[in-house]
């Protein structure tokens, strides 16, 4: 299953995702992005706004994985993903008005990523068990 469920989007929604993806050389880069969130069913999105490591690895065709959780409840997710990056269209539209709605800047791009996998986090014997 690559589908967001409605359990999946509330916790989008309320916790805070981090990201991962690897450099060419190898070395592996990971961060908070506090705008990601969910698309669409089989996409999330986030607002690209600084430019910097994630977004270079992106475009030299790195992966990414995503994972959120909920400390309090040892519960999460991880998805594994190919992005895809816009300066304008659709997806950059709903950064914009997102960026908007939330008082952050104007992002520089929009990233979607195109959900490959999902795989529970949930503490217990189903800890790494693909959805």
């Amino acid at each position: 299953m690559n589908t967001l469920n409605d359990t999946i989007k509330a916790m989008l929604a309320t916790q805070l995702p981090i990201q991962a993806t690897v450099g060419p050389d190898g070395i592996p880069d990971i961060g908070p992005k506090r705008s990601l969130r969910a698309y669409d069913d089989q996409t999330l999105i986030y607002n690209e706004n600084t430019g910097g490591q994630t977004l270079r690895n992106l475009k030299d065709g790195s992966k990414i994985a995503v994972a959120i959780i909920d400390r309090e409840a040892l519960d999460g997710y991880r998805f594994l993903g190919r992005a895809e990056i816009f300066h304008e269209g659709k997806p950059y539209d709903n950064a914009v008005a997102f960026a908007a709605k939330n008082g952050m800047k104007t992002p520089l791009c929009a990233v979607l990523i195109h959900i490959e996998a999902i795989f529970t986090l949930r503490s217990g014997p189903t800890a790494g068990t693909r959805l």
